[in-house]
């Protein structure tokens, strides 16, 4: 059997009541014992999400899953970070909890911890493309998956709309989170040229067509990967866990892409003028993390509208230094203007994903968008880039929110409605 077409082993859903602490522990457990004790695995790789995924419910799974098997397993953990900076230990608390000793952690490098397993021809992507690419992608990973020295590396994390392909996860944490450059920059870069509308809550795209080709012709013949997923629900109460799915193939991905279309499509009544989005500070420290106030909204957002971003801990661009210059350099200066760097700036045609990041978190000027920060980053910085700026602290106060106002539409003190949302990575707005 193809491993893409595998069954999953569980998928559990309960629907509007979510899934309680004994469902959760019960799925765990299960997932522990056949897939790692009946198995007989003795050295086991974990590839959760990092902070910026904080409820994905991923820490609170891998930290159940030392518990119930440290004991017998040799576990190391080593998040998926693409190209954010590597956890501070106390990130890794606030992620993971107190019990996995830090020196479990590694960090992944994802220019210089790799293992190139393959390319998938030029051909294919000019024909994912519509002939917009014609340049082969190299598929590699860290090179820790396919080397050997685990029996078994499960990917955890969660299924939510996502800007680059569609629904996160799956073949993604692992070719992405765990991979180089080469997929990295031309998925991206992909999912820009397909346009971010018609990829955004799509679960059958080009973008994920790559990802799962390069996932299951190049990484699974060489590394025995499975997939733990979750969706996650974002209730008046605070996020809760919706549902969770573990499986090798695709089918697990699709189960929860479908529950994720349900839970976190989020349809308002009318387009949004005005839009105030808060940024987690334990989540958000860049533009690159922020943007997904811009990514998640835009189908929402009235022509002429303004997207008010509250970006209290945002202290820099991109997470990359390479990124971040180019970023800089440019400017959020829309698709003609990141096209014509392309042809003008060789390093920023090296680095096809800053371009797609210029053209994602542009509105293409259908919006305005406003950044409020705190003392990281300086009015002129924002402006630079082709944001508007206002204080954080003064648009605090103008709006009277904070982290636990709730979602939907709220009146200002100067009379004008606002619609609010407390976290964008938790899902996608449209009208």
């Amino acid at each position: 059997m193809n491993p893409a077409d595998e069954p999953s082993l569980l998928s559990e859903y309960p629907g509007s009541e979510g899934l309680d602490d004994c469902n959760f522990e019960d799925i765990v457990e299960r997932i522990a014992d056949k897939w790692v004790v009946q198995a007989g695995v003795e050295r086991l790789l974990l590839l959760p999400p990092d902070h910026t995924r904080l409820y994905s419910q991923a820490g609170r799974i891998t930290a159940a899953l030392w518990r119930l098997l440290s004991d017998r397993v040799a576990i190391d953990v080593m998040p998926a970070l693409g190209t954010h900076h590597p956890m501070k230990p106390a990130q890794l608390r606030m992620m993971f909890g107190e019990d996995i000793p830090l020196e479990r952690f590694i960090a992944h490098n994802w220019r210089d911890d790799l293992e190139p397993l393959g390319i998938i021809p030029g051909e294919r992507l000019s024909e994912l493309s519509g002939g917009r690419m014609t340049d082969p992608v190299e598929v590699a990973v860290n090179k820790r998956i396919v080397s050997g020295e685990y029996d078994l590396a499960l990917s955890i994390g969660q299924v939510v709309p996502h800007e680059v392909i569609g629904f996160a996860n799956h073949s993604k944490n692992v070719c992405i989170g765990c991979g180089g450059g080469g997929m990295l920059h031309q998925s991206h870069f992909l999912g820009a040229v397909c346009g971010i509308e018609d990829v955004l809550g799509v679960a059958d795209n080009p973008v994920r067509r790559l990802m799962n080709q390069g996932f299951y012709e190049f990484v699974r013949p060489q590394a025995d990967v499975r997939f733990v997923l979750t969706v996650v629900e974002d209730k008046p109460t605070g996020p809760q866990l919706a549902a969770m799915t573990a499986g090798a193939g695709t089918a697990c991905f699709d189960w929860a892409a479908a529950i994720s279309a349900e839970k976190n499509l989020n349809r308002v009544d009318r387009p949004l003028t005005r839009c105030v989005v808060w940024l987690d500070p334990r989540e958000f420290t860049s533009t690159w993390l922020g943007n997904k106030s811009v990514y998640r909204t835009r189908k929402a957002m009235a022509d002429g509208g303004e997207l008010i971003v509250l970006a209290p801990a945002v202290d820099t661009f991109g997470e990359d230094k390479t990124i971040d210059k180019l970023i800089r350099r440019h400017g959020y200066c829309g698709t003609p203007g990141t096209l014509a760097a392309l042809e003008t700036d060789p390093e920023i045609a090296a680095n096809l994903s800053a371009a797609a990041h210029l053209i994602h978190g542009s509105t293409e000027g259908r919006f305005n968008v406003t950044y409020c920060t705190g003392d990281g980053l300086s009015a002129e910085e924002v402006r630079s880039v082709g944001y508007n700026h206002r204080p954080f602290a003064e648009v605090m106060a103008a709006f009277g929110v904070n982290e636990s106002t709730p979602d939907g539409w709220q009146d200002a003190p100067d009379g004008k409605p606002f619609y609010f949302i407390r976290n964008p990575a938790l899902g996608l707005w449209t009208i």
